[in-house]
């Protein structure tokens, strides 16, 4: 990709080892205008080094507040998460988000909000940091469009300069929040291979919250499913299957229809209960 590298860009752009994530009893309550809201009620969660899992489940289920949780925007009222057994009581450059908006700086072009995240990088020259984010502009496809302005991109390209951005400082830790849900179904699809590829290359542990019940079937290894109010984890589903998977393929749609079974069955089963 490049031939000509210093020695820190080439260390910079070393695969690091992923993080291994517990999180252990935790809970946390919102106040609401109609009262408290327990959004999370004692969930314990182990995610492996290298693991790909998705969170899914219907609004209000706790997964966004779950991820802000293991990000360190937020923290827990009772219990913890630990990132390679170290308490998280912050946001950290071992764990960056992405959000279903890009959440782009207008004011700088496709390869300046690359570059952004990697100013604080104490180690690389300026030279080293323009070769780093030609990089990850390469990996998710955007080289020809590194001088765009961010309002000439489609959706599909503001996401996959946040996605290069996300990556840039080399984290351990992807979090990623419904990123493709504002997106047409065509851009969607390519955007999955991408993902695919792109986990296997840079071996990140990810997790990726969604309401689509197919998206988490065709990326997660391990789909967890989230019942709401209070949120908890309801069930696991372990997706075996050989990547790159196909959304539309018969084998992908078996999975996601045995997790739509258990969400249909667990909202009947609310419902009865609160007649």
């Amino acid at each position: 990709m490049f031939r000509h590298r210093t020695g820190s860009v080439t260390e910079e752009l070393q695969l690091v080892p992923p993080s291994k994530l517990a999180i252990e009893d935790v809970s946390k309550t919102f106040q609401a205008a109609t009262g408290k809201v327990l959004a999370l009620d004692h969930v314990n969660l182990q995610v492996n080094e290298g693991e790909f899992v998705c969170l899914v489940g219907p609004s209000g289920c706790g997964k966004t507040t779950l991820l802000n949780i293991i990000a360190g925007l937020e923290k827990p009222d009772n219990g913890s998460v630990r990132a390679d057994g170290k308490p998280v009581t912050s946001p950290g450059r071992d764990r960056l988000v992405m959000f279903q908006e890009p959440a782009l700086f207008p004011w700088l072009d496709v390869f300046g909000n690359v570059l952004f995240g990697l100013k604080l990088k104490p180690n690389l020259t300026n030279k080293d940091r323009r070769d780093v984010a030609k990089y990850y502009l390469e990996l998710v496809g955007l080289t020809r469009f590194e001088h765009a302005n961010i309002h000439e991109l489609s959706g599909g390209m503001k996401q996959r300069a946040a996605l290069a951005r996300a990556l840039a400082p080399n984290p351990r830790v992807l979090l990623m929040d419904e990123p493709f849900a504002a997106l047409d179904a065509l851009t969607r699809e390519q955007l999955y291979g991408d993902l695919q590829r792109i986990w296997k290359e840079r071996k990140k542990t990810i997790v990726f919250v969604t309401h689509n019940v197919r998206e988490a079937a065709c990326l997660g290894e391990r789909v967890l499913l989230f019942s709401p109010h209070p949120g908890r984890i309801q069930e696991e589903f372990i997706v075996d299957l050989p990547r790159p998977r196909d959304i539309n393929s018969v084998d992908l749609a078996g999975y996601a229809t045995k997790i739509i079974r258990s969400l249909r069955k667990f909202s009947e089963e609310q419902r009865e209960d609160g007649r």
